[in-house]
């Protein structure tokens, strides 16, 4: 095996690794459409597993600060619960439901994945020069969000 080979390929495991991270945010993000409410809730109290942590991390290419501020928590926190497969804490959990549904409809109106998540990744005008995904840390931002990605969606003014 060549030098070239050799440094190639931690690369696809990361890019492969990075791949299953990206996908199992976008199937928890559907799959919170499917659910009422009530369970919705119910799993939020519950607490996401911390693996989640890691896979908003990829979809979106945040850093530790950003996710620190998202989820209220330190990534020494995060990564313990990770580790000790406990799962996350109501708060975060509850920023992280609000996260994949706002994502989801960014989605449901650019029609594809990679274009939802690198919108909500991009500082944006109509919002502050804020990146969408930063204003999700409440409810009220998440708001301010929904209110663009309908303007987008139906060709009005955000």
């Amino acid at each position: 095996m060549n030098a070239s080979t050799a440094t190639r390929r931690p690369a696809a495991k990361k890019d492969e690794s990075s791949e299953i991270g990206i996908a199992a945010f976008w199937r928890f993000s559907f799959n919170r459409e499917l659910l009422k409410d009530s369970e919705r809730l119910q799993q939020i109290k519950v607490g996401f597993p911390a693996s989640l942590v890691q896979a908003l991390r990829q979809t979106f290419d945040l850093q530790e600060r950003s996710v620190e501020t998202l989820l209220n928590a330190s990534i020494s926190t995060l990564e313990r619960r990770r580790r000790e497969q406990k799962n996350l804490d109501s708060v975060a959990s509850e920023r992280i439901d609000r996260i994949a549904t706002v994502s989801h409809l960014a989605e449901e109106v650019f029609e594809d994945k990679a274009n939802a998540a690198h919108w909500m990744s991009t500082p944006n005008k109509a919002l502050g020069g804020i990146a969408p995904i930063m204003l999700c840390e409440t409810e009220i931002g998440a708001r301010q969000v929904r209110r663009v990605l309908h303007a987008l969606e139906w060709g009005g003014a955000a």
